[in-house]
């Protein structure tokens, strides 16, 4: 199997869980595609069955989470399955979903690498391609920001400030690849905060939300009582959305990353921005060098006996 061709899933899989927002249960299924496809998500739900390319000009909101959208259907929350696609190595999948909003599982990215792995991948005979950032990029809210500039292979630098006792000032680099997101990132799951959660759902949201599926702080404790799966989880958990969002670049990208106070909706901002900037070099990952392409080779084992695919 070539590590420089693009990949997609040896066969599909499925999964179950609960809608954070709806509280319904929606099923989610990982499926090959063909090269060139890039993700593409299908709401299956409708009368109509309707696909949404994974890209950054299909989304439509970024207040609760990443939303993207075509012909009026929207598919809300796909941040954390695009990051364990990024991470596994997957350029091309159809994600087939039976509701409006992808299933939270546990909160973080980990079930869903654990489904990629699953199915394992196969090789394609296109070559796969990188985003390589070639000037610097920075977009503000206020005080918040996040920007990018030219670097080898994907660095992430995020900085939150939360005015709560357990979370306060929270800051962590890493250079970014599959290995690295399994180890540190993948697990780390979404949080909020009580008083946020109760008026969610007195707004008619969060009706799935649970310990089980997100870290949840009250003003002196952290409820769950497992207690926190990295003493840091918070930012970890803001460095995986963000990768999530910047896969909807439409692949994976060659920058150093910096975050600080940012959200899904200056992750999104970033990412047009670089497009409108023309700051980016479409390049092969064949055409780098060598320890640089390393980086960038899927990390899933291949499906025994699947021949290249088209």
């Amino acid at each position: 199997m070539s590590q420089n061709h693009q990949h997609t899933l040896a066969t599909h899989v499925s999964s179950e869980g609960v809608g954070l927002h709806t509280g319904a249960p929606i099923r989610l299924t990982l499926r090959p595609a063909d090269a060139g496809a890039g993700i593409v998500f299908r709401r299956t739900d409708v009368a109509r069955v309707v696909e949404i390319p994974a890209r950054l000009s299909h989304v439509v909101d970024t207040r609760l989470a990443t939303m993207i959208g075509r012909d009026g259907v929207t598919l809300s929350t796909v941040e954390h399955v695009l990051a364990a696609l990024w991470a596994c190595g997957v350029d091309n999948a159809v994600v087939d979903v039976t509701g409006p909003e992808v299933p939270v599982m546990d909160g973080s990215a980990g079930p869903w690498v654990e489904l990629v792995e699953q199915a394992g991948l196969v090789a394609q005979t296109a070559a796969r391609r990188v985003a390589r950032v070639a000037a610097p990029v920075e977009v503000r809210d206020g005080d918040k920001r996040a920007s990018v500039r030219p670097g080898v292979g994907l660095s992430v630098a995020c900085a939150i400030d939360f005015r709560h006792p357990l979370i306060t000032q929270q800051q962590l680099s890493l250079t970014v690849d599959g290995e690295v997101f399994r180890k540190d990132l993948a697990h780390a799951r979404t949080f909020g905060f009580l008083h946020e959660v109760e008026m969610l759902r007195k707004a008619g949201l969060a009706r799935g939300g649970s310990l089980e599926n997100a870290v949840v702080v009250d003003r002196e404790c952290i409820m769950n009582p497992e207690g926190l799966r990295f003493q840091d989880e918070f930012v970890r958990h803001k460095i995986l959305d963000a990768l999530g969002d910047l896969y909807l670049l439409g692949a994976p990208m060659m920058g150093c990353v910096e975050l600080h106070k940012a959200g899904h909706a200056l992750h999104v901002a970033l990412g047009r921005a670089i497009l409108q900037q023309d700051a980016v070099e479409w390049i092969l990952a064949s055409d780098l060098p060598a320890p640089v392409a390393a980086r960038y080779r899927p990390r899933v084992k291949p499906a025994q006996g699947v021949a290249l695919a088209g």
